[in-house]
Formats: structure tokens, sequence, C-alpha cells
């Protein structure tokens, strides 16, 4: 896998996750925190789509993930 696919795919699964997490009526309750951990992933993804920098892209090429086109 590529750097950006492994970006989106964690930002993909913390965002299915954490309403999951955050909606009382969820059978996986646990806080209703989980929703601002959502809000946190689609500002970054928002930002990265803005600037064309991500954190995490950065971190990953430099342990070694190849980056993607």
């Amino acid at each position: 896998m590529t750097s950006w696919q492994l970006v989106r795919l964690v930002a993909g699964t913390f965002i299915l996750l954490s309403p999951a997490l955050g909606i009382p009526g969820s059978p996986v309750f646990v806080s209703p925190w989980w929703l601002a951990f959502a809000a946190f992933f689609g500002a970054k993804m928002l930002q990265s789509a803005l600037t064309s920098w991500c954190l995490m892209e950065s971190i990953l090429g430099r342990v070694g993930i190849r980056p993607g086109c």
C-alpha cells in the first residue's frame, strides 16, 4: 500500500467508527466525545485538501512507506 492509501484507510476507519462509539443509541456507545474525534479527522482531511500537506503522510514517508501518486 502507498502512503495516501494508508492515510485514507485510517481516516475512513476512524470516521466510521467514531459515530458508533459516540451516539448514545449505539450498542457500542462509549462516550459522546468520540464525535469530536470524527470532527477532528474531518477537519484534518479538509486541511490536507486545501494545503496539499498531510502530517500522517509525512510520518509514513519517514518510516519507509512509499508515497503514492
